[in-house]
């Protein structure tokens, strides 16, 4: 993530959250909060999906279906890591990458549990900032604590210890929506360093992407939209940088002391909710794996 503010992947994945909250998947599905994160103009194309009311103008109509495919993402993606933490919600839970992840707010599992969001300190800024703004959101904040990492650079341990994280207790950690921006090294790296922090007991939940020609050509036709909408795309300045297959993630996994429970693509969990499977190529290329460290 090189950009001076915010990530502007996680600004979508949000606006795809809110897009789709109490819409799609009921009783499966909900994230009141997400909106709340988001400002006056980044709400604009979410109101814009919920009312099914496309724009005219090309600019808008390229953020209104960036938001509308976002969501039908979004949706299988967050039951599978929620119903993940639910099952196993350890003494602590490290959301690595958080983005504006909403975990802390709206799922009570997590109520009585420390909470550790990692993020990208520029990332990290922008969460703490929209947070700030939102006296109610505020208010009902559980005690989230932030840690400003770059993966690419910055020893893990070393700030989760900062922050009060123990080695010694069961960690569920989340990384969702992280692993394509690093490389493969880095990926490696950074399992080798949750593992590392992993007491027996604790759960390793993580999304990555797997190769599909369609998602390559996909982002190809995204950047030449904005392009010629006078805009630099989001993949310009957060390109995807690896891709895993499942067994290659399992493999990575079992190198480091966890035991994958369950390895689903999205397409797979979206057709058990049930919800959208219009974006057929994106939901298989998605997957989330679900790994434990044994007691």
């Amino acid at each position: 993530m090189k950009a001076a503010g915010g990530s502007r992947t996680a600004v979508l994945v949000c606006q795809g959250r809110a897009a789709a909250d109490g819409l799609a998947s009921p009783g499966r599905f909900a994230d009141p909060v997400a909106v709340e994160l988001l400002r006056d103009d980044e709400r604009r194309p979410v109101e814009q999906v919920r009312a099914r009311t496309p724009p005219s103008a090309w600019l808008e109509r390229i953020e209104y279906e960036s938001v509308r495919a976002c969501a039908a993402i979004a949706v299988p993606r967050t039951v599978a890591i929620d119903d993940a933490v639910r099952h196993h919600p350890g003494a602590q839970v490290v959301i690595v990458g958080a983005g504006l992840d909403t975990r802390a707010w709206r799922l009570p599992e997590l109520a009585d549990r420390a909470v550790f969001e990692v993020d990208h300190p520029a990332s990290q800024r922008d969460k703490r900032e929209r947070v700030a703004r939102l006296p109610e959101l505020t208010r009902r904040a559980r005690p989230v604590r932030f840690v400003p990492v770059d993966l690419a650079r910055d020893r893990l341990a070393a700030a989760l210890a900062a922050a009060g994280h123990r080695r010694d207790l069961p960690t569920t950690w989340i990384w969702e929506g992280v692993v394509p921006y690093l490389t493969r090294a880095e990926v490696e790296r950074t399992t080798a360093a949750l593992a590392a922090l992993s007491a027996p007991g604790s759960r390793l939940i993580v999304n990555y992407q797997a190769r599909r020609p369609a998602i390559a050509v996909g982002q190809l036709i995204s950047r030449a939209a904005y392009l010629v909408a006078g805009r630099r795309s989001m993949w310009a300045n957060e390109p995807w940088r690896s891709l895993w297959t499942a067994t290659a993630m399992a493999n990575l996994l079992r190198r480091h002391g966890f035991t994958v429970g369950s390895d689903d693509d999205l397409l797979a969990v979206a057709t058990r909710l049930p919800a959208s499977t219009a974006r057929r190529a994106s939901l298989r290329s998605g997957r989330v794996a679900v790994a434990d460290r044994p007691g």
